[in-house]
């Protein structure tokens, strides 16, 4: 399992020392005695998280989140500063510079272990998470999977994906391309919340894909719930004239003009039921081919892997 890396910024030696005590069980520490080495090691180290001093020379705490934040590429780092002194001007100082979290020396160890998890599990969501769904992206979608898959317990993976989307976009534009990715994210939210509870997982892919895991044996209850409630929210997207026509014209990827109906969703469902799955890449490869074929169908469908016995879902 990766280590995230600290950087410790402090001109005080002793200071320096508790911090790598404190830390270097659980991370990869790394120091300098002023903000300035302190910044240039950013950019050549690649922290994930920094705590900083408030006073030191060269270049202070609240100097050195400014230049932080200058950089675009640096700026989502989080920062915890430390100063010797309480008082509320310092505090507010070092916020408004751009630190994350404050605190006072002397500090008790566990505070500064329990505020380190914590903002480092908040920027690994805030950086994860899809900016139009807000539901984690590919990097939790890989360890959920491989957590899966190390776990021993029989699971399934919903690969779902929207189909005739393109076209609606192009004829409808982006703005309302993005109330379908949203809404799709809230069908797939509340089907596996209500099926589930909070033991399944749903992530966003990218663009019209997106991801559940559940227990394989509620997997299918799952995917009905998803492709029910999705047929009937998919007349609302489309204006009144073509509700009524029931399809809209536009161009294939040729460019020829088509007819083509409302948008629907297809889910491909990946289990270790009835094969024993080794690692994430199997996963997708037969999740690809599994929508593939579910997509063939021209309607809203869910499918999983033909193997299984009497699968019988179309």
């Amino acid at each position: 399992m990766r280590k995230e890396k600290i950087l410790i910024i402090d001109d005080d030696p002793d200071i320096l020392d508790v911090l790598e005590l404190t830390l270097s069980d659980n991370y990869i520490v790394i120091s300098a005695k002023n903000g300035k080495d302190g910044l240039d090691l950013v950019k050549s180290k690649g922290p994930d998280l920094v705590i900083s001093d408030y006073n030191m020379p060269i270049m202070t705490g609240p100097e050195f989140c400014r230049n932080l934040r200058k950089d675009i590429l640096l700026r989502h780092l989080p920062v915890i500063m430390l100063t010797g002194k309480g008082e509320t001007k310092d505090m507010v100082m070092g916020i408004e510079a751009g630190a994350d979290d404050y605190l006072i020396k002397p500090f008790e160890p566990e505070t500064l272990l329990a505020r380190i998890r914590m903002i480092l599990n908040r920027t690994m969501r805030s950086l994860d998470a899809n900016p139009l769904t807000h539901l984690p992206g590919n990097p939790s979608i890989m360890d959920e999977l491989q957590n899966s898959i190390d776990s021993g317990k029989i699971f399934a993976v919903g690969y779902v994906d929207l189909d005739k989307f393109k076209i609606y976009n192009d004829q409808y534009g982006f703005e309302h391309g993005d109330e379908i990715i949203r809404e799709t994210a809230r069908i797939l939210i509340e089907a596996t919340q209500g099926i589930c509870g909070n033991d399944a997982f749903v992530g966003h892919i990218g663009g019209d894909d997106f991801v559940f895991i559940c227990d394989n044996a509620k997997a299918d209850a799952v995917a009905a719930k998803i492709v029910e409630d999705f047929d009937q929210a998919s007349p609302s997207f489309y204006n009144e004239t073509d509700r009524q026509a029931g399809f809209i014209l536009g161009r294939d990827r040729q460019g020829t003009e088509i007819k083509t109906g409302f948008v629907y969703v297809s889910i491909g469902i990946v289990s270790n039921d009835i094969q024993k799955i080794t690692h994430i890449a199997q996963i997708g490869e037969i999740g690809a081919e599994l929508k593939k074929f579910a997509k063939s169908v021209e309607k809203s469908v869910f499918v999983r892997d033909q193997r299984r016995k009497e699968s019988n879902l179309l």
